[in-house]
């Protein structure tokens, strides 16, 4: 499994932004074997992290057309700057507090 660790301080944040976010978590998902992803802002500094089984997934994730045309907006309006770093996960360990309900 990997990880695509994108950070970035934004620019504008408009409706525009929120709109194309959505649609391209969804086709992740969808079409590219995404397997988890989440985002946590923070004034203007955002982290989002997602999960895929493969490099090859996010090979194609990052040329997809709709994500290309993405990325180009984001460098004109609507990112200030950004960082994306990819790293393999090793392990994982898991906590859950809460018991699992059996069905």
């Amino acid at each position: 499994m990997y990880a695509v660790i994108f950070r970035a301080k934004s620019g504008v944040v408009d409706s525009e932004y929120l709109r194309v976010a959505a649609k391209l978590r969804d086709l992740a998902f969808e079409s590219f074997g995404c397997l988890d992803f989440v985002s946590v802002t923070e004034g203007n500094h955002e982290i989002a992290i997602s999960y895929w089984p493969d490099e090859a997934s996010i090979i194609k994730w990052k040329a997809h057309s709709e994500h290309v045309v993405a990325q180009e907006l984001g460098r004109e309006k609507w990112y200030e700057s950004y960082i994306v770093q990819i790293a393999e996960v090793k392990r994982e360990y898991k906590f859950n507090a809460e018991p699992e309900v059996q069905s």
